[in-house]
């Protein structure tokens, strides 16, 4: 029988303190559980360390600002945690959640008077939290639900109520076959997948659309860098769904996945072609520099209080 995830050997950081796994519960009226409220970062531990840590950590902190709350370590405490679990856990090769969240004291719309509460878990196992690559490429649908508009939701922000629509839409696309959904905006251009940033190669130039109100990806940054260090212009834009028909590849890029070739968004067909081909062959000495642990192409240093 599979172990579930909150019955594991190990240790979770959870409010400043290693405790051993099976011991870290919450309390069912926990505000974050009924509202939404609590932000996460998804990472990745490649030899020991966590790829573009800081910009994780500094992202989590500007996420929580985003939904009106501190959380109350700085980004370099939180650093310092992650580095702490990863090496009780000993592992070399995982994923790692870290999740700020607002507590019971409260319940209500409103969380003021609750307490903000960090846990950061890492483990070793195979499961994915998103799309599993193919060398032949995967499979997407359109999604039916849209990604909200900047006057609906702060969509800069890693909430964890802003991924009920993509688990959705998860859902829907593998009971229909499918590996993944593919979202529009609220204007209907093209947005992301269910949890992975999208890049399209139209007539030999790399295009992504501009992240106006969905999540601007780590792992999305570090692959337009990848790109530029071959001097090739990438080029953030408005993607519309008939650019689809002038696309020969498409992939998708995020923590989980990494690059992740898309050979089929319903009746359209991709090669798994050179530009793709090249980035993936790149992403795993990328992931393994002296500096993997900074901020890199992130972007979020802005985050910095």
């Amino acid at each position: 029988m599979t172990d579930t995830m909150d019955d594991l050997d190990g240790f979770i950081w959870i409010d400043g303190a290693l405790k051993p796994w099976r011991e870290v519960k919450l309390h069912v009226l926990t505000h974050a559980l009924h509202y939404g409220s609590a932000v996460f970062e998804g990472e990745r531990i490649y030899e020991g360390r966590v790829f573009r840590l800081a910009a994780h950590s500094a992202r989590l902190r500007r996420s929580a600002r985003l939904l009106g709350y501190e959380v109350p370590w700085t980004r370099q405490q939180i650093d310092e945690a992650t580095r702490a679990v990863v090496k009780a856990n000993n592992l070399q090769a995982g994923y790692v959640r870290p999740i700020a969240w607002r507590g019971s004291e409260v319940l209500g719309v409103s969380a003021k008077g609750t307490t903000v509460h960090l846990a950061i878990a890492p483990w070793a196992r195979g499961q994915r939290l998103s799309v599993e690559a193919s060398a032949s490429g995967i499979r997407l649908t359109m999604a039916q639900y849209r990604r909200p508009g900047p006057e609906s939701a702060p969509g800069g922000a890693k909430a964890a109520g802003l991924y009920i629509i993509a688990g959705l839409e998860k859902d829907r696309a593998l009971d229909a076959g499918f590996d993944d959904a593919l979202m529009l905006d609220w204007k209907g251009r093209i947005a992301e997948s269910t949890g992975a940033n999208i890049f399209l190669v139209i007539d030999g130039a790399i295009v992504t659309p501009t992240p106006d109100n969905f999540l601007d990806g780590i792992t999305r940054r570090a692959v337009m860098g990848l790109a530029r260090r071959r001097g090739w212009t990438v080029e953030e834009r408005s993607v519309w769904p008939d650019d689809l028909k002038r696309a020969s590849e498409v992939f998708l890029c995020g923590t989980a996945a990494e690059i992740a070739p898309v050979n089929s968004i319903d009746a359209h067909r991709f090669q798994v072609g050179p530009v793709g081909q090249a980035l993936m062959a790149d992403f795993p000495a990328l992931v393994r520099e002296a500096d993997c642990e900074g901020f890199g192409e992130s972007g979020y240093l802005e985050a910095e209080a």
